[in-house]
Formats: structure tokens, C-alpha cells, sequence
């Protein structure tokens, strides 16, 4: 038993620093542990790794949606402002054209958070601070964000021979 809760406390760690440091590769994590511990339940790791992936990005979420400010040093100095180029006031437009899309159309962010946090496409880290750059909701961002993580752990926990040849090709 407390094997089992170790195991899952490792997932859920490991789960919480791939959502913070996306050079973590959880799918691999997972993969790996139902390889060496079978005898965990496919659902024990989706719903750990869904939880720490969904607590990890809230500090994104929160940041990207100005309701979390980063520390001193980690926000960038403040610089004299650099004479406009055509290629910065293109970049600056398209920012602006997509977060005024995101605001207008919410329905989309929410459709879009919710496909990428299950298949991934979009990444779900850019999905994670567009969410919170259109002012989603905190409860349908944690909402659909456990719902697809869940569900795509879950998966890949359940079925970790088939999913690793979607992986690898």
C-alpha cells in the first residue's frame, strides 16, 4: 500500500515538474513506470499525472492572465524602447488580432484548451497561457484541463504498448 502511494506521489512530482519544465517528458514517465510496475491502476496514474499536470500550468495560466506576478528576477528589465521595424509591429498585430479573437469568440479558447489537453495539438502549454491571455475562467480552465489530461494518461497508462508505436512513428 505504501509502495502504491509512493508511486503515485513520484508521478504526481514528476507529472507537476513536466507541467513547469516542459523539457520533462511525462508521456515517457508513464510509459516507463507501467512498464516496471504493472500491478498500478491505469486510472491511479491518469488521475495523479492529471492533477499535477493541471497544478503545474496554473502558474502559467495565472501569470499569462495577470492574477500571479513572477518575481524580481524573473521578469525582464525594463529596456529603452527599440525603434518599430515592420517585422515587430507585424508580430504585435497578430498578438493583438489573436486575443481579441480569444475574447470575442471564448467558446473557441475553451474548444481548443479542451482538444489540446487531450491529443496535445495544440501544444498544451500555448493553450495553457492563451487561456489565461483571454480571461478563461479559472473553474472551466481546471475543468477541462483534468478532463482531458485524465483521459489522456489514463489512455496511456491503460495501453502503453500501443500508444508507444503512435509515439515512436
Amino acid at each position: 500500500m505504501w509502495a502504491l502511494l509512493g508511486w503515485l506521489g513520484l508521478t504526481f512530482g514528476v507529472a507537476f515538474g513536466s507541467a513547469i519544465v516542459p523539457l520533462i517528458s511525462i508521456e515517457v514517465f508513464v510509459i516507463g513506470l507501467v512498464a516496471h510496475q504493472p500491478h498500478i491502476s491505469w486510472w491511479g496514474i491518469g488521475l495523479a499525472v492529471a492533477v499535477g499536470q493541471v497544478l503545474g500550468k496554473m502558474f502559467y495560466f495565472l501569470a499569462a492572465r495577470g492574477d500571479w506576478h513572477l518575481p524580481a528576477w524573473l521578469r525582464r528589465k525594463e529596456k529603452p524602447e527599440k525603434p518599430p521595424t515592420a517585422w515587430r509591429a507585424r508580430w504585435k498585430a497578430r498578438l493583438e488580432w489573436v486575443r481579441e479573437r480569444c475574447h470575442r469568440h471564448p467558446h473557441w479558447m475553451f474548444g481548443t484548451h479542451a482538444v489540446s489537453s487531450v491529443v496535445g495539438l495544440p501544444p498544451f502549454m500555448f493553450t495553457t497561457v492563451l487561456a489565461g491571455l483571454a480571461g478563461m475562467s479559472s473553474w472551466l480552465f481546471i475543468t477541462t484541463g483534468m478532463i482531458g489530461r485524465f483521459a489522456r494518461f489514463s489512455v496511456l497508462a491503460a495501453a502503453p504498448g500501443l500508444m508507444a508505436g503512435w509515439l515512436v512513428h
